[in-house]
């Protein structure tokens, strides 16, 4: 384990409270969005989440990549060894339809890897936490224990996997993103399994699923960023599971040229 990583993570979590609090400000409002240029929806509590964020992790004097920062080009971040990769509200279409369904992520990646990660559900109060060689943990009302270091933080969570009972394959997909591939997957386990229990939830709170142990496999046969699994690809990591590119057949790997991942299968 390497012993720098450690501050980092305590940064990310406090990060991600950070951001936790500018969204549930929104949540409670009338709030509007815009479309970008992407055609995806876009709130005020995306943007002040970005700042939050960009608040505690400028300490850091590590550069980021966000989802509501500039762009870059390929040729500067690829000079990067270790930079932060964020999504400030992951699940935007799931805030505006106001499910809690969204999360604050927030990875360290390092050579194209995630090292460390943390992922926040402001609505729920739950927080997934991982650091390389440091284990995979869930805290519940985790704004309780705000100001912690994640090595204390560690004591008090629970350590992922968590032990779950369950007599069928269940396959976690997209609320907002099916496609006849998934359909096809699911249609492939069900032979397979004799069966299988098919849950849907939105953001990167699918990967978390896989991860803490409450479903088998999430399958994603269509388009998502960097920003949107780098966090959960390090709570996976550290909980016995991975992030596979379909494509490669290997871990899912960052900093590519373009930013939009390859398909994937979380298990």
């Amino acid at each position: 384990m390497q012993n720098d990583l450690l501050p980092l993570l305590d940064a990310a979590i406090e990060a991600s409270f950070a951001a936790g609090r500018e969204i549930l400000t929104v949540y409670g409002t009338d709030f509007t969005s815009e479309q970008k240029a992407d055609k995806s929806p876009l709130t005020e509590a995306d943007k002040r989440a970005h700042k939050a964020i960009a608040a505690v992790l400028d300490r850091t004097a590590l550069p980021t990549v966000s989802e509501e920062g500039r762009t870059m080009p390929a040729t500067e971040r690829q000079t990067w060894n270790r930079y932060w990769l964020v999504d400030p509200l992951d699940g935007t279409k799931e805030f505006i339809k106001r499910n809690g369904e969204f999360t604050v992520n927030i990875a360290l990646i390092e050579d194209g890897a995630p090292v460390g990660g943390a992922l926040y559900v402001p609505v729920k109060d739950v927080l997934y936490f991982a650091w390389q060689g440091g284990g995979a943990y869930r805290i519940q009302q985790a704004k309780t224990f705000a100001g912690r270091s994640a090595y204390e933080l560690a004591a008090l969570a629970e350590k992922l996997p968590v032990q779950n009972v369950r007599e069928t394959f269940t396959i976690v997909a997209s609320r907002s993103h099916s496609t006849p591939e998934t359909e096809a997957f699911v249609a492939e386990k069900e032979a397979q399994h004799g069966g299988v229990q098919l849950t849907s939830i939105g953001s990167a709170l699918k990967i978390c699923l896989v991860a803490e142990g409450a479903a088998d496999v999430y399958p994603r046969f269509a388009p998502t960023m960097e920003w949107d699994t780098a966090a959960g690809h390090a709570v996976a990591l550290e909980s016995g599971k991975d992030i596979t590119d379909v494509s490669t057949g290997k871990s899912m790997r960052y900093n590519k040229d373009s930013l939009v991942n390859n398909w994937f299968i979380v298990q």
